[in-house]
């Protein structure tokens, strides 16, 4: 079932978070973000139809901001247990497969997409220098099954405007996506 993004409020401030990039074996932590001019913290995985429509989009974005200012890191949060295919090992091939050159990171505990109020997969998050919200919603107006090229205008745009030290417009759309898979017992009250 699809589900959309929780849209909290811009202005709030980048939660610390500190995971393991099964591509790399390295751990990948908010502090590694420091002096960027922007960072955007997407929660993906790979199972979800919506993430497909949009990972070669995803993709080239990242190609695109690559040597810009922009930090980019992407999460998977999912219950491996019950979706196999988002596990660590799973996360790897996907980043290698795609080329992706941001880190793409484990939440195995989950508490990470709580304290970003994730909801869905594709969920995004743009802070600015000072760590503060810019922008939360979607990557662009496409979905599976519809006519439309993946852009990623939104996010492009918004991008734009924080690397280029113009305000984003609050008029903001929310992500949809597959829910994330909680945990038995671990979904947070936001998620109800």
């Amino acid at each position: 079932m699809a589900v959309t993004s929780t849209m909290i409020p811009l202005g709030t401030k980048a939660p610390d978070f500190s995971l393991p990039e099964p591509r790399s074996g390295e751990t990948v932590s908010l502090s590694d973000f420091a002096g960027k001019d922007a960072l955007l913290v997407m929660f993906i995985c790979n199972h979800c139809p919506y993430v497909q429509h949009v990972r070669h989009g995803l993709a080239a974005f990242g190609r695109d901001y690559e040597d810009s200012g922009l930090g980019i890191v992407a999460i998977s949060s999912n219950d491996i247990t019950s979706y196999p295919t988002d596990g660590p090992e799973q996360i790897a091939a996907e980043a290698e497969e795609m080329d992706y050159r941001f880190p793409y990171l484990y939440d195995e505990s989950q508490e990470v997409a709580k304290a970003y109020s994730a909801i869905c997969t594709p969920d995004f998050f743009l802070f600015d220098a000072e760590g503060s919200l810019v922008y939360r919603g979607r990557f662009d107006e496409t979905r599976p099954n519809m006519p439309g090229k993946v852009t990623g205008n939104d996010l492009r745009e918004a991008v734009a405007a924080v690397l280029g030290g113009r305000a984003v417009s609050t008029d903001q759309l929310p992500s949809m996506g597959c829910s994330i898979k909680w945990k038995p017992g671990n979904a947070p009250a936001y998620a109800s």
